[in-house]
């Protein structure tokens, strides 16, 4: 069936204005500030005869994790003499995948993070994974629940990170405080913060704590809270458990117990805590690289986040391989083939054999961890994380959260206006 030229622009503009209305705001929680990357995008060369040419296109990260990702796809390449995969690491890359669906010229697998997952499928950009799907069940079920939507299992998780706890050994010998453990409760983390800025050198904190949804949401989770019912028909963020959460979370700022980062002269929390500013952080396995790089010294250990009185939370932080719709179908079949191998077993071991990120696939758990014992703790954290994931068009909640956060934290306004302004804006974000 022929589809009307009208209606293929109605669907290019529709997928532009939803992509330009998710932009304005960070949708993946702070880490280690980077350069810009490199555009390694090139022009690609003409196929030859019975070959199909498809881009693989994602942000860059760190160095050794671009190189192994172009060492994946070169082993794709020897291994599939009918497909060939051009990689492509792009700055700004929300603007450039934008223009590419707008443009009517995709690359043929591209990286989704779970936040975006639900505007690109209200746009119709993304065609679904399911019938292409390589032992699903083998994937943990909390990433799998991130890239499903309405039923349906869009793209494959190529690896993910979760919020643990990091302590500084140092610093808690110097205030004689136990070191953390994984039953830890709220009491334990407030009393470690209290004694350990009470008992070592003025300037030095508890713990380094940001005005980020994206870390008091564990918080709300571990409370017995919710941001809205399993349906997003309707907020629950002003609830007491939500309150009971954002009074512990703000006040251990206000008490003088934890402080921000700008607040100990640094650029993020990771940096704050490899300098010595403070005792403990809440951050991802994106901060084992960055502190063995620039804080090598640092006699530091990780366990699983204290739990609340509505038990054990944490987040799961994941993007995707997605293919998009209405591509010519040999580029689709050899997309799904590239997107197969990269999350199958042979692929996804290559690519977290580094210990830069961690497998999706359960099968691959208990070789990666005895490779990265240290590391466990992130990995436990799969087991009850929460997707990083809410509906289309919810930036605007997060930008009234996280600058209520700051207010709260300085003292300017009361959490429970807070949540009853995020709490506004979010029916009114579901209304629409």
């Amino acid at each position: 069936m022929r589809i009307p030229q009208r209606m293929i622009l109605y669907s290019l503009l529709l997928i532009t204005a939803l992509l330009l209305a998710a932009c304005p705001a960070a949708t993946t929680p702070a880490q280690p500030p980077a350069e810009a990357p490199a555009d390694t995008a090139a022009p690609a060369a003409p196929a030859a005869p019975g070959v199909t040419s498809i881009q693989l296109m994602g942000w860059a990260s760190s160095e050794a994790e671009n190189n192994r990702l172009q060492e994946v796809v070169n082993t794709f390449n020897e291994q599939n003499a009918d497909i060939d995969v051009q990689l492509s690491l792009v700055p700004q890359y929300d603007e450039r995948l934008q223009a590419s669906l707008a443009g009517g010229s995709p690359p043929a697998v591209f990286y989704v993070d779970s936040f975006r997952l639900p505007d690109l499928v209200q746009a119709g950009a993304l065609e679904p994974y399911e019938p292409h799907a390589l032992d699903p069940d083998d994937f943990f079920e909390s990433l799998r629940t991130a890239f499903t939507w309405d039923g349906t299992f869009y793209c494959p998780p190529k690896d993910f990170s979760t919020l643990a706890l990091q302590y500084n050994m140092d610093l808690f010998d110097e205030a004689g405080v136990e070191y953390p453990t994984a039953d830890w409760t709220w009491d334990d983390l407030r009393a470690a913060a209290q004694q350990i800025t009470e008992n070592t050198a003025d300037g030095v904190y508890g713990l380094v704590l940001p005005p980020d949804f994206a870390r008091f949401i564990a918080f709300l989770y571990q409370a017995g809270g919710e941001v809205a019912d399993p349906e997003f028909t309707e907020m629950r963020i002003n609830s007491p458990e939500a309150l009971e959460a954002l009074n512990f979370y703000v006040d251990l700022v206000l008490d003088g117990y934890a402080a921000q980062a700008a607040d100990l002269d640094s650029g993020w929390p990771g940096e704050a805590f490899g300098r010595g500013r403070a005792a403990m952080s809440i951050e991802g396995n994106w901060i084992i690289p960055f502190l063995a790089d620039q804080f090598p010294d640092v006699n530091y250990g990780v366990t699983e986040l204290p739990a609340g009185p509505g038990g054990q939370a944490t987040m799961a932080f994941t993007v995707c391989y997605g293919v998009p719709a209405n591509i010519p179908i040999a580029q689709q079949e050899a997309a799904f083939e590239l997107v197969n191998y990269l999350t199958g077993p042979e692929g996804m071991e290559a690519w977290t054999d580094l210990g830069l990120a961690m497998p999706t696939r359960q099968s691959l758990q208990a070789q990666w961890l005895a490779q990265f014992p240290d590391l466990e703790p992130f990995l436990a954290g799969a087991e009850y994380a929460r997707p990083w994931q809410f509906r289309p068009g919810f930036t605007d909640v997060l930008d009234t959260i996280n600058a209520g956060l700051q207010q709260a934290m300085a003292g300017s306004v009361l959490p429970e206006d807070v949540l009853m302004e995020a709490e506004d804006v979010g029916n009114q974000v579901l209304a629409r």
